[in-house]
């Protein structure tokens, strides 16, 4: 009963899923809308039994329900009830509502918790799979355009590549160990550092740093990141984010954590050039989805300064700066989902021109997001900054901590254009009515970031006890 309690949340998704899809192939009718609003019922329902379901090993150690993944599986779902929710309106103005894109948003999620979850390396490399193929399908899933179709081919190729050397690693380990679980391997490499394995350890890290766009592996994100559809991108932005971070941590800070001392340098160089790429490429941007793209590169190297500190307070950090970061950035993107004139997107930053002037609310809401990305206070995006510098200083990381307060000013300057631009260049942006299910996305974005300083404590202390549950 207990495996059966600790399965439910992914029972729920992989048996909701493959009812959906019978109802969707079987019925003579669309019904897009529909499935959309029962999966976003579905992950809501996964949600809370993810708070309920007892911690431990499963299938022999296959799997580890802690936690630390309960913490990041809700982080996932959050990303994916808000890009299924920015989905309903904008798939059907684009002739795109077909029920397969919910159903794929459900097993990549599914996916997601199977990577985080994982406790050996082959099942991480399933889920990294499952994940994975569903989001190549989503990135063209608009088939008649050939911007969407493009970005989902890069997508695939790319994301091939990274498989290839996400396995090719998983075979040096296990061949120079003898095993995958991470429980063994961890025993194995106190014994001794086999250099055959840290080369395994070289070749993970690289698949691991591709799904989270970290430079130099994110040559995919900018152009995926226009192609596609905006509520996949959306949802790119959001949940994949989050769970190939917690990977990324749950790898290199369990089996591998014994070795923190070779590959700490490369995580560091990992986040200085993702933050020195993020600051600098994204100010000739202007596509807005571009300029996100850039934007999230940038974040994943701050959230990498506090994996690179190897500590409780350095994985408390990484936490917090994720769960912040989905919010701002669905946030965000409900802002460009909104930006519809006369029935057609519009992407250009110029095209937000006046908008305080005639949708304030709608421009309020967009300043707090580009502010709080930014990293000004009050704001939540001040506090996820603040948390990774301070785990970083205080592991003798001075000079990343450094690089990112520099990078983190830099930044700013394309953020603020964006604000500069919707209050005081003059335009008349006549965007069309904003959908309710963007509205409340939006909305509910804005709140949580403007006011996240009234009550920080419930979010640092769940990180917190996620942080400890990983590393004790």
């Amino acid at each position: 009963m207990n495996l059966l309690a600790s399965l439910t949340p992914g029972l729920l998704l992989a048996l909701g899923g493959m009812v959906l899809l019978m109802i969707g192939v079987l019925s003579r009718k669309e019904h897009a809308a529909g499935i959309t609003v029962t999966t976003i019922l579905l992950l809501l329902a996964a949600l809370v039994c993810n708070f309920l379901t007892p911690t431990g090993l499963l299938f022999g150690g296959l799997l580890r329900i802690s936690l630390f993944t309960q913490f990041a599986d809700a982080l996932v779902y959050l990303g994916a009830i808000a890009a299924l929710m920015l989905s309903i309106d904008y798939n059907k103005r684009e002739g795109i509502a077909r029920f397969e894109y919910p159903i794929l948003v459900l097993f990549a999620v599914l996916g997601m918790i199977v990577m985080i979850s994982a406790a050996d390396l082959m099942t991480l490399y399933v889920g990294f799979e499952l994940q994975s193929l569903a989001l190549y399908i989503a990135a063209a899933f608009a088939r008649d355009s050939i911007r969407s179709t493009e970005a989902g081919l890069k997508y695939f190729v790319l994301g091939a590549l990274a498989s290839g050397l996400l396995i090719y690693g998983i075979s040096l380990v296990y061949g120079f160990t003898g095993t995958t679980r991470f429980a063994a391997l961890a025993g194995a490499l106190t014994q001794g550092t086999d250099y055959g394995a840290i080369i395994g350890l070289v070749f993970v890290l690289v698949g691991l740093a591709f799904k989270v766009s970290a430079a130099p592996f994110h040559m995919w994100t900018p152009d995926v990141y226009e192609g596609a559809p905006t509520p996949v991108t959306a949802l790119f932005g959001t949940a994949p984010k989050v769970a190939a971070m917690a990977l990324f941590v749950s790898v290199m800070l369990g089996p591998f954590g014994h070795l923190l001392l070779q590959w700490r340098l490369l995580i560091e160089i990992l986040a200085v050039i993702s933050m020195v790429l993020g600051a600098l490429a994204a100010i000739g941007q202007r596509n807005i989805k571009r300029l996100m793209a850039y934007s999230s590169i940038g974040h994943m190297g701050y959230a990498l300064m506090g994996l690179a500190a190897g500590t409780v307070a350095g994985v408390q950090a990484t936490l917090l700066y994720l769960a912040i970061y989905v919010v701002m950035s669905f946030g965000a993107f409900a802002c460009i989902i909104a930006m519809r004139r006369q029935g057609q997107a519009v992407e250009s930053i110029a095209d937000l021109a006046g908008l305080a002037g005639e949708r304030p609310g709608f421009a309020l809401a967009f300043a707090i997001f580009m502010w709080a990305m930014a990293g000004i206070p009050p704001l939540s995006g001040f506090f996820g900054k603040f948390y990774v510098f301070a785990a970083a200083m205080a592991n003798g990381l001075d000079v990343l901590a450094i690089i990112g307060v520099i990078t983190s000013v830099i930044g700013a300057f394309y953020y603020l254009r964006v604000i500069k631009v919707m209050y005081f260049d003059n335009g008349a942006p006549q965007f069309d009515v904003t959908p309710g299910s963007v509205r409340f996305v939006m909305g509910a974005g804005a709140v949580v970031t403007a006011l996240f300083v009234l009550l920080p404590g419930p979010l640092v202390v769940a990180a917190a006890a996620a942080a400890r549950a990983l590393m004790g």
